[in-house]
């Protein structure tokens, strides 16, 4: 999402932001430890918790649940920043109504789809891929479909190849290539 143009094509799908931290030696989703302990104090607040309920808070560890809060937030910010400042830059007119297009209007788009994409009521889990056609229809994200480019369809399927050999090859489970180094 930091780019100025998102590029995808059939078989190609982005995850929710969904962020996961470390845990001793796991990664965890923190938007469901945050969704839970906020279900239990929704529950508090009604006087509708069972007894095994009231014991959960106290084996929670708020300096945990803080992270998890700051991580959220995190990744909300980032995509805010990441679209206003990448891939909203060029737009200047509204596609329906034809106005001008303000800062204003950029950031509570892009604040919209950063929250969308991090509604795990929505994704149901980290690992699910959302696919081109509903980033396109459900969150009305443009996308360039590189699978309708023969030549940049080419070119990107022989980078993803070279990539997934590379990786293999060096044993790497991750991978980051930027503009200034690979």
């Amino acid at each position: 999402m930091s780019g100025d143009d998102i590029l995808m094509d059939y078989h190609s799908c982005l995850g929710p932001i969904d962020p996961q931290l470390q845990l001793d030696d796991r990664l965890v989703p923190a938007l469901s430890y945050l969704a839970q302990y906020e279900n239990l104090i929704e529950k508090s607040r009604s006087e509708a918790l069972s007894t095994a309920e009231l014991v959960l808070p106290q084996k929670l560890d708020l300096a945990e649940l803080h992270q998890f809060e700051l991580a959220r937030g995190l990744s909300i910010d980032l995509l805010k920043r990441w679209l206003t400042s990448y891939k909203f830059k060029d737009w200047v007119e509204t596609e329906t109504r034809g106005i001008p297009v303000t800062q204003e209007m950029k950031e509570e788009r892009a604040g919209w789809i950063a929250t969308q994409l991090n509604n795990q009521e929505r994704w149901l889990t980290h690992g699910r891929g959302i696919d081109m056609g509903t980033l396109q229809e459900e969150l009305s994200l443009k996308i360039t479909d590189f699978g309708a480019e023969p030549l940049l369809k080419q070119a990107v399927w022989d980078y993803f190849w070279f990539l997934r050999d590379h990786m293999a090859r060096n044993k790497l489970a991750t991978f980051v290539h930027t503009l200034y180094f690979f």
